[in-house]
């Protein structure tokens, strides 16, 4: 997110996890999302800003992966292993170990983790499984 706010982009795939995670994680609307994106994006587009928190979401018209929850952690460690994209973000983290920072614990000045990954995952799949009949 600072990324996005400092510079008005993301790269997709980060993009992909922050929806998911505020849709499913934190189970926000995806309206919300996709306003602050709006808001936001240099390169926003109105068709495919729309469509693509609706994928995410799981309810628009291609929204066959709705069960698809993306974990934040494991996409960081397969998509930055070294962590560079997050030491340039996030510099209160650059000291931590390749390892560590994916998971930052007790860092002074670092918010810690919001949620539990694995009960929010499956509460929007309980949440997902109610509405699909």
């Amino acid at each position: 997110m600072r990324q996005l706010w400092q510079t008005g982009w993301m790269h997709n795939r980060v993009r992909m996890v922050t929806a998911s995670f505020l849709i499913k994680n934190l189970l926000l609307d995806w309206r919300e999302g996709e306003r602050w994106f709006w808001d936001t994006l240099v390169d926003a587009d109105p068709a495919n800003n729309a469509a693509n928190w609706q994928w995410v979401a799981g309810s628009g018209v291609d929204a066959a992966p709705f069960f698809r929850v993306f974990n934040p952690v494991l996409q960081s460690r397969k998509f930055d292993p070294d962590g560079t994209y997050l030491r340039r973000w996030l510099p209160e983290l650059r000291d931590l170990d390749d390892k560590a920072i994916h998971e930052p614990q007790g860092v002074p000045g670092y918010p810690e983790q919001m949620v539990d990954l694995k009960v929010t995952r499956a509460e929007a799949l309980r949440a997902f499984e109610s509405i699909s009949g």
